[in-house]
């Protein structure tokens, strides 16, 4: 049996283009798995209960390794689990050295168990020097006078008075960014909530 797993980090977010993938795969609608949750850790609904029915022999078929999940050292054990405890394979659409159906020998698992370790350090390095971005932004801010807050629940409505002292010229948009503790992405996505807010307002 062939399924097809699914992820989109927000239930705002598009997953068309997986789906189309999917089919171009073969993979019938009826064994798509989706879950509309971020990909920190494997805590998902439909995840699970793809896993849970898997057989052997079973094909998972998703777009990109990334839609498996984030974690890479999580990762691994996940895949581990289906291709090793399950006895399922696993076809990554976008990377086709990760494909299981393919290479059955010691090399072809050798090479997929290599190519996850890479991507497992470049993962890991990565977070470490976005913290480390961060840590940097914010000890620069703090050095112009900025003031740091505790509260970090993403409600426009609770930050707009930041984003008016960015409108103002008192503060630059990436001190914003720091203070509130967001990605650039999340603050461009309230920025058109608080322009809506501010327009209605006059």
């Amino acid at each position: 049996m062939k399924y097809g797993y699914v992820r989109v980090s927000t239930k705002e977010q598009n997953e068309d283009r997986q789906l189309i993938a999917m089919r171009e795969y073969g993979v019938s609608p009826q064994n798509i798995y989706t879950d509309k949750q971020s990909g920190k850790d494997f805590e998902r609904e439909n995840y699970k209960r793809l896993v849970k029915k898997v057989k052997k022999n079973d094909v998972i078929v998703i777009k990109s390794i990334d839609r498996l999940g984030r974690n890479y050292k999580e990762i691994i054990e996940q895949w581990r689990k289906i291709t090793q405890e399950k006895k399922a394979d696993i076809i990554v659409i976008d990377m086709p050295l990760l494909d299981t159906t393919r290479n059955k020998d010691l090399m072809g698992t050798f090479v997929a168990d290599l190519v996850l370790q890479v991507l497992s350090f470049v993962s890991e390095t990565e977070r470490t020097n976005i913290r480390q971005r961060q840590a940097e932004g914010i000890a620069a801010a703090m050095a112009r006078g900025i003031k740091f807050g505790r509260r970090r629940i993403y409600d426009p409505a609770d930050y707009i008075h930041i984003y008016k002292r960015v409108k103002r010229g008192e503060i630059m948009t990436k001190d914003a960014i720091a203070i509130m503790g967001v990605s650039e992405k999340t603050y461009r996505r309230m920025k058109a909530e608080w322009d809506r807010m501010l327009a209605e307002a006059f």
